[in-house]
């Protein structure tokens, strides 16, 4: 069930395209809402496509690209995991880096979404006010066996519509598991380096084939 858990959690937030828009009907829904919508449809359309669930790359990437990444701010992941040395790059490097660690999200967890079975998502109540611009909506995945699995999400509003920016699973933020090893690679080799080691990865993942689903 691990894989499937980490799936979500990249995927959800997973990150990461900074180019696609959200359609419009992002700008009028609640995140929780917005969160809820996203997971019951990614969750539906893989339990309705054998392809899918058969490891079929090219339909995983357009269910990923389709229902996912136009909710997810690529660029303050990529800002809050890069931490202080976001400041110093150029803008040529940020957006190679946003692209990258986007990529490299996507490319590890995809294969996740074949093991999809019975899962359902049970959101909590909300906390906060109604004005507030960044927010945690929170949830739980029930599983066929074990105890449930914590995913919370946070999600701000910057431009009039809620983008997730970071995934929650089991008390550890996703942003936060990188930061370290950007810190270090960019210690050792700069931000270019880093962005090389990522595109290097990257190149690694997209030439194997997805796993087979665990029978």
């Amino acid at each position: 069930m691990k894989p499937f858990m980490h799936l979500v959690a990249a995927a959800a937030t997973v990150a990461f395209s900074t180019v696609l828009v959200a359609a419009p009907v992002a700008a009028a829904e609640a995140p929780d809402a917005l969160v809820k919508r996203i997971s019951n449809e990614v969750i539906d359309s893989v339990k309705a496509d054998k392809d899918i669930q058969s490891g079929n790359r090219a339909k995983i990437m357009e269910l990923v690209n389709a229902k996912i990444l136009p909710y997810v701010d690529a660029e303050k992941m990529t800002q809050q995991a890069a931490g202080r040395h976001w400041r110093a790059a150029t803008p040529e490097q940020k957006q190679k880096l946003t692209k990258e660690f986007r990529d490299l999200l996507v490319y590890t967890y995809a294969g996740a979404l074949s093991t999809i079975k019975n899962e359902t998502v049970e959101f909590k109540p909300m906390r906060g006010s109604p004005t507030d611009t960044d927010v945690e909506v929170r949830s739980q995945v029930n599983v066929t066996r074990g105890e449930p699995i914590t995913l919370n999400y946070r999600l701000s509003n910057e431009k009039g519509s809620w983008k997730i920016y970071d995934v929650n699973v089991l008390g550890a933020w996703l942003v936060q598991t990188y930061t370290s090893t950007f810190n270090s690679e960019i210690g050792k080799s700069g931000i270019d380096g880093l962005i090389k080691r990522l595109a290097d990865r990257n190149a690694q993942l997209a030439s194997k084939p997805l796993a087979a689903p665990a029978k």
